[in-house]
């Protein structure tokens, strides 16, 4: 099957997650281009919704909508079970707006102190923006058909959203399972990763940040859709 657009856009500025996903794509005919890389400056989304599917959602239909091509935009965080499932998308500013890497650990881990059930995953929910038109309508339908991917109206579509008319938006989801430790373990990574100990490596994500990419959430989420999308 031939690339379904010729042209992807990723709702980031990091250059971390632009090579991540050239390399994914390289050879399926598919350019990937980041904000900065757009002819005109655009403003930053803000994520008003309360889940991740709602925040995805909402930024790749923005800058979709602005640049007027196929867009990829994520959501993403950790979820402590003994917490009710915080920090969840407040997991980047959970100790406050300004608040770094250390200072929402040490919120993290205040929060936990004496807890025994300490069971927790990284959750990301990607979102590809697919503008109006027949392609739009052929992957909603065939999203039907497909348990992985949910098909949603872009956010601010009027009802009923027709994707013909108004284009749709694509959701694929990816979990890794660990626990949370008692003090931080390894170098790498960033955020959480230096508590959070990974069901599948038996290692903190801080610990093999190589080996962290082959299990990761956001990995897991974008192997998901661009398997369903044959790239």
């Amino acid at each position: 099957m031939s690339a379904p657009f010729p042209t992807l856009l990723l709702a980031t500025g990091n250059p971390g997650k632009l090579k991540e996903l050239r390399a994914r794509l390289d050879g399926t005919g598919v350019d990937v281009i980041g904000l900065d890389e757009l002819p005109f400056e655009v403003e930053e989304v803000e994520e008003t919704g309360s889940t991740f599917a709602e925040n995805a959602a909402l930024k790749a239909t923005a800058y979709g909508w602005i640049a007027g091509i196929p867009t990829l935009a994520d959501d993403s965080g950790l979820e402590v079970d003994a917490l009710g499932g915080r920090p969840g998308v407040y997991s980047a500013r959970y100790a406050g707006p300004k608040a770094d890497d250390a200072q929402n650990n040490a919120l993290l881990l205040s929060e936990l102190e004496g807890v025994d059930d300490r069971a927790a995953r990284f959750r990301c929910v990607l979102a590809l923006y697919i503008p109006a038109g027949l392609l739009a309508d052929r992957l909603a339908c065939a999203a039907l058909f497909t348990p992985e991917i949910t098909q949603v109206p872009p956010t601010g579509a009027p009802k009923p959203f027709n994707p013909e008319r108004d284009g749709v938006v694509l959701l694929a989801e990816g979990c890794a399972e660990g626990v949370i430790l008692s003090a931080p373990r390894g170098q790498g990574g960033f955020g959480y990763d230096p508590l959070f100990l990974s069901d599948d490596l038996g290692l903190t994500f801080a610990e093999d940040s190589d080996r962290k990419k082959s299990v990761s959430h956001r990995g897991r989420a974008l192997d998901t859709l661009l398997s369903w999308l044959e790239l």
